[in-house]
């Protein structure tokens, strides 16, 4: 019988924050920046915020924060096709709690098509997903402050002293904005590094009828 899962459920689910919790461990010991409840609960509340802010139902804003919660969870199997496997992972778990068909398909959709590797914007919650989830650039995420040890996804991270995403309805736009330290990194290596994320962003936020823009220490790059 179909129920109806909600976000808040997913929070406190110990099967899921063990998951999460082991994953981003995973992740540390491979030198990656920090993919654990931190990112989950941030990604979780800007997908939700983005469908909200565009007048989407409530209920479909919380199947995006349940998708941005449970995104990465396939980091606990590997990193590699992190996002399939994430999506076979949540199928099981929602199924469990009995979420419906429909709803199921969209939620497993969207984190099956996080990555830019071979993601698409395959529904709204995938785009909101996808914005969400390349919208946290932040040194909070980098897990040593020694810079000796950074590689340049550590260095552009520890950088970005400020992210924000802004969905501007009278403008139409959705707007990745960006404080980043250039005597840590220059602007150059954030485009190193996360062009192919922004086009990304760009097709996510085409899906949603608005136009994607980013602007870094106040000047708008696209």
């Amino acid at each position: 019988m179909a129920a109806t899962v909600t976000l808040d459920a997913i929070r406190v689910d110990q099967e899921v924050d063990t998951y999460l919790r082991l994953a981003d461990e995973h992740l540390q010991m491979g030198g990656y920046t920090e993919h654990g409840l931190r990112h989950a609960g941030l990604v979780s509340h800007i997908a939700h915020n983005i469908l909200t802010r565009l007048g989407h139902s409530q209920r479909k804003a919380e199947l995006a924060g349940i998708a941005g919660y449970l995104h990465d969870i396939g980091n606990v199997i590997s990193r590699y096709d992190h996002g399939q496997t994430g999506a076979l992972m949540a199928w099981q778990i929602l199924r469990d709690k009995g979420m419906e068909a429909r709803e199921l398909a969209v939620v497993v959709a969207a984190i099956g098509n996080h990555e830019e590797e071979y993601g698409l914007a395959v529904n709204d919650v995938a785009a909101a997903l996808i914005l969400a989830d390349k919208s946290d650039v932040h040194r909070s995420r980098v897990r040593s402050a020694e810079p000796a040890i950074f590689d340049i996804h550590d260095r552009v991270n520890y950088a970005a002293t400020r992210s924000f995403l802004r969905v501007d309805e009278d403008a139409r736009s959705i707007t990745l904005e960006l404080t980043i330290d250039t005597t840590i990194s220059p602007v150059m290596d954030y485009f190193e590094i996360f062009l192919t994320r922004m086009v990304m962003c760009r097709r996510a936020a085409t899906r949603l009828h608005r136009h994607f823009q980013l602007v870094i220490n106040d000047v708008r790059l696209l």
